[in-house]
């Protein structure tokens, strides 16, 4: 099993054990609770590749996803937590695990809002869709394509059926949490001329806006003063109802 050593200062190890839990944690792994004006958000942050059932080398940045989806389970069973900011800057990876903590983050019951920085590019597209809003940086980038196969491929009518199958999961999950119909997204997949060897293409900011993909151009104070209007919305309707 692999060994990790910290260096903490002496000013860390004067602060409190809670204090240095989100010390190691942000270290750790790119997580941080935010307990400020009276709400608490997790914030989660999808970088580099994702990691699948296949390990990377590990010269490459990646998420890996059991280490994601045990976290979104605490998050949504944790009462102390009121939201999730996602945060992506990934490259893509490993279709199944993407959707499968894409999905996750669809069906959680507490307030989410995403915020892609950099790029959400590949199987980050569905991962950046799957929060209640989504906002992207006025610099960042999407890139849309079809899915692709590595290792050994068997040249048989079923591999290509299994592979638009697999396809066709992406589409239903991008266009049922977004505002792109399955039309206008596989059209963007097969887009053909932008893209120097690979069929796709690349979408900025306003563009991915434009085609409905992402909800609004914006950055971190955005995403964060969406987040609390959805905290407050969600705080007033159980109180309501605990009234009623």
């Amino acid at each position: 099993m692999e060994s990790k050593v910290f260096f903490v200062s002496q000013a860390e190890d004067k602060k409190p054990d809670a204090e240095k839990d989100k010390i190691n944690k942000i270290k750790e792994m790119g997580t941080v609770a935010i307990q400020e004006k009276g709400r608490n958000i997790h914030c989660l942050t999808i970088i580099g590749q994702i990691e699948g059932h296949l390990v990377l080398p590990p010269q490459n940045k990646t998420t890996k996803y059991e280490h994601v989806i045990p976290q979104l389970v605490a998050i949504e069973e944790d009462m102390s937590i009121d939201g999730l900011l996602l945060v992506l800057n990934t490259v893509g990876g490993d279709v199944e695990a993407g959707l499968a903590i894409a999905e996750m983050i669809a069906s959680m019951s507490k307030p989410t809002v995403s915020l892609i920085l950099g790029g959400g590019h590949s199987i980050g597209v569905p991962m950046a869709v799957s929060t209640r809003y989504s906002f992207i940086a006025p610099s960042a980038t999407m890139t849309i394509h079809p899915l692709r196969l590595s290792g050994m491929v068997i040249g048989v009518p079923q591999t290509y059926e299994y592979f638009d199958r697999m396809q066709e999961r992406v589409v239903d999950f991008v266009s049922k949490n977004s505002n792109i119909s399955k039309e206008n997204f596989r059209n963007l997949m097969l887009k053909t001329g932008e893209l120097a060897n690979d069929v796709g293409t690349i979408l900025f900011g306003q563009e991915a806006v434009d085609h409905g993909i992402i909800n609004e151009v914006g950055g971190l104070s955005n995403a964060l003063k969406k987040l609390d209007s959805f905290i407050k919305e969600t705080k007033t309707q159980a109180e309501g109802s605990e009234n009623a």
